[in-house]
């Protein structure tokens, strides 16, 4: 018999279908789900990949399409191959390490010192929840990213301008009026968008990797828009990495 993995090393997958929400604990669909989230691979492809057999990666494969979690479609290179792709909705990940140790009263703490400002308070709401997901090893960033993409897109009608710096200095009027943080345009090629005292993540203890989804789904909606081609957003800083700002890089996915 294998042996069995402790739920502290296991990383847990949710997936939400039109059948309900499946849980993926299995490594070898972790890696395979992971592998698709950055494109369709047809099924040699994900054998190379996993390192898996392909009698491995047919059996997780089929289960998959037959969850709904995954679709399929003939690779029109080769109509005896097919090509797969993920057809649910990403919604996060499950952990059993506790990355954040902090606790919540000192978030709440925090406000009753402050001056009372209002801003601050639906802060410490959006904080305090966040952080009791962190500790419970639960991660949110897919859902957070997807609203992002979901204002941005209805953000866009208000910031809009043809010319990308005016549009950029609408972005940074919205973010400063808002008290959504400081923004600041690094460059414009590559497009760097550099955010201080983000409501975000500012407050956020270290957790070790970039925390400012919901900021990079406005960004690449916003921006997506703008140029009227898909972009990808790479946060390089972050508060929750130990840097003392937020860094957005903008680019073509094919860049």
């Amino acid at each position: 018999m294998s042996k069995r993995e402790p739920f502290n090393d296991m990383q847990i997958e949710l997936f939400s279908t039109s059948e309900g929400i499946y849980a993926i604990n299995s490594p070898v669909r972790v890696k395979i789900l992971s592998m698709l989230r950055n494109g369709e691979l047809n099924f040699d492809q994900l054998v190379e990949r996993s390192g898996k057999a392909k009698s491995t990666v047919s059996v997780h494969l089929k289960r998959m399409a037959n969850e709904g979690i995954i679709g399929s479609k003939v690779d029109p290179l080769d109509a005896r191959k097919k090509i797969f792709f993920i057809k649910s909705e990403y919604l996060g990940k499950l952990s059993g390490k506790k990355v954040v140790t902090e606790k919540i009263e000192d978030y709440v703490t925090s406000y009753v010192d402050s001056s009372g400002d209002p801003y601050e308070f639906f802060r410490l709401i959006f904080l305090t929840i966040r952080v009791s997901l962190i500790r419970q090893g639960i991660d949110i960033d897919p859902i957070l990213y997807e609203a992002g993409i979901k204002v941005g897109e209805t953000l866009y009608s208000k910031v809009k301008d043809p010319d990308i710096n005016k549009l950029a200095e609408n972005i940074a009027m919205f973010w400063r009026t808002h008290n959504l943080g400081q923004v600041e345009i690094e460059s414009l090629d590559p497009l760097i968008i550099n955010v201080s005292d983000c409501f975000e993540c500012q407050s956020l203890p270290p957790i070790g990797r970039p925390a400012c989804a919901f900021d990079s789904g406005i960004l690449k909606a916003v921006f997506s828009a703008h140029f009227q081609e898909e972009l990808v957003v790479n946060e390089t800083k972050c508060y929750a990495l130990g840097d003392n700002y937020c860094s957005f890089t903008i680019k073509n996915k094919d860049w």
